[in-house]
């Protein structure tokens, strides 16, 4: 407990490899989660779950509570039980709802029994996702059909010149993986991973591991696709990149997707929270990273300044033709002006720049000068941050620097995200903020504002009260974070293949 007699706890669950965190709920000995967690059952890598309760501090590390444990294989399948399981080491128990069901989100098959391959079968997906379908399940989007077909040119993480490769497919907290080939750098898999959508805007990750019987697998290179990105039934070869999505690593990645959703379902899921992914990642304090997200600041409050300064200009009569030009657009503007230009403003701003602007096509110089990456110094950091007893010593600082660290790139991200989707960055996204901008138009043009205002704090006041456990968002920033950020369009970047590069070619040229 705190010293006000309350706690700020958390649980971590972990089943196997799999770890999960819960949200923290502020200053309670009695928490409500209420959070959803699915999770991988293997039965023959055994079904303990180990839970433990943790209490959030804020410059020090966190305090344990207590443990308890969890055989899954003593429960019934396909059935909802309700358990109060006490913690070992503490008072209190904690309460879940535990059901063990078949997963039917996710499925692996070998490439002769494609699904999207079979007409019929290809027939009803198509037609579950169809306009006549849009109002029922609304979390059931869409399907994507992932082929796994080959590497080429995979690293050598082995002594013998050889690896041992298998891949990872990850779409959300959906997580699948090949069979591993062993001894080759050129292996082919050819499976098929099938994955339910629950929201279009997910990013698919498929990295490439050496299996180690001795260790853990070593990273061999990793690629991250947008669903959105897609282009349906296309075989396409992806160079691999490093494990921070910045830059190439050795080999090509050969694969084969299909995506097939319900636009509408689409569109009314982007204004909902998005979904977390419970994959618990560290956060580390990086220098690179700190400097490279106050340099993502510096430029959002940069342009602002340069708007800012030509505005400025304006009433400074720097230019006598562009100052008459701008007062005589403010006075027609000001004279004329009702609340739903201001929607309709914006419209015409995202058509400008669908048809004018060449921001979309970002040069991979620029890209790279961006954000550059200094692979040594992150090596020293990770070299650093072994010597436990002297970061213990500075945890407080630490904690500081994660905080700030964050903060500056919630910052940037909202900027960037505000101007990615007035360039069109993804134009999903520039599409729907075109159609909602226009349905605000046509409504402010044909209601008053109050009666608007009226029905916005009346729906605000009663939501609870409506429902008390629903959890309050905003829609504007639920769309924002379906919007890549500058750093995100990088790592969703497509690196181009030479094919003069191949390693086929390769071989065929040393063998000659």
């Amino acid at each position: 407990m705190d010293p006000n007699g309350l706690s700020d706890p958390y649980v971590k669950f972990r089943l196997g490899p799999q770890k999960y965190k819960s949200k923290t709920v502020p200053k309670t000995l009695s928490p409500q989660w209420r959070e959803q967690f699915d999770l991988h059952l293997y039965e023959e890598n055994g079904g303990i779950l180990e839970i433990t309760v943790w209490d959030r501090d804020t410059g020090r590390r966190d305090d344990f509570i207590g443990r308890c444990q969890l055989d899954l294989s003593t429960l019934t399948k396909e059935q909802t039980h309700h358990l109060e399981l006490p913690l070992e080491e503490a008072r209190g128990f904690v309460v879940l709802l535990v059901t063990l069901t078949a997963s039917a989100a996710v499925s692996i098959a070998d490439l002769s029994v494609t699904p999207l391959d079979d007409p019929q079968e290809r027939r009803e997906i198509l037609k579950r996702y169809g306009v006549r379908g849009s109002f029922s399940n609304l979390k059931d989007v869409g399907v994507v059909q992932v082929k796994v077909l080959r590497a080429e040119g995979l690293m050598a993480a082995d002594v013998t010149g050889k690896s041992d490769p298998f891949c990872v497919l990850e779409l959300n907290n959906d997580r699948l993986q090949t069979h591993t080939v062993y001894k080759n750098l050129h292996p082919e898999w050819n499976k098929v991973f099938t994955f339910n959508v629950k929201d279009v805007h997910s990013v698919l990750e498929v990295t490439v591991f050496d299996e180690d019987r001795d260790r853990s697998a070593d990273f061999l290179g990793k690629v991250a696709i947008p669903l959105l990105n897609v282009c349906n039934g296309q075989q396409k070869a992806y160079l691999l990149k490093n494990k921070e999505l910045t830059g190439p690593t050795k080999g090509v990645l050969f694969l084969e997707i299909e995506v097939i959703y319900n636009t509408v379902k689409a569109a009314m899921r982007t204004v909902v929270p998005a979904e977390q992914k419970y994959m618990e990642e560290e956060t580390k304090v990086s220098k690179q990273l700190l400097q490279q997200n106050f340099n993502r600041v510096k430029r959002c409050i940069m342009v602002l300044l340069s708007y800012g300064t030509y505005i400025n200009s304006c009433f400074e009569w720097e230019s006598a033709r562009r100052s008459i030009i701008s007062f005589l657009l403010f006075v027609v503007v000001v004279w004329n002006f009702e609340l739903y230009m201001l929607p309709l403003a914006l419209v015409l701003l995202l058509v400008w720049n669908y048809f004018f602007s060449s921001s979309r096509d970002m040069d991979d110089i620029s890209m790279e000068a961006m954000f550059e990456w200094d692979d040594e110094e992150e090596d020293k950091e990770d070299k650093d941050s072994e010597h436990k007893g002297f970061m213990d010593k500075l945890y407080a600082i630490q904690d500081v620097f994660i905080s700030v660290q964050s903060a500056l790139d919630e910052v940037a991200s909202f900027g960037e995200r505000m101007k990615n989707t007035f360039n069109w960055t993804v134009p999903f996204l520039s599409w729907l903020a075109i159609t909602a901008l226009c349905l605000a138009t046509l409504l402010l043009y044909l209601i008053p504002p109050r009666y608007l205002l009226l029905a916005w704090g009346v729906n605000k006041f009663t939501k609870k009260l409506r429902d008390p456990y629903m959890i309050d968002n905003n829609e504007l920033l639920d769309f924002l974070s379906r919007v890549p950020s500058d750093v995100q369009v990088m790592q969703y970047h497509e690196l181009k293949v030479d094919p003069g590069q191949s390693p086929n070619k390769r071989r065929r040229t040393n063998q000659s």
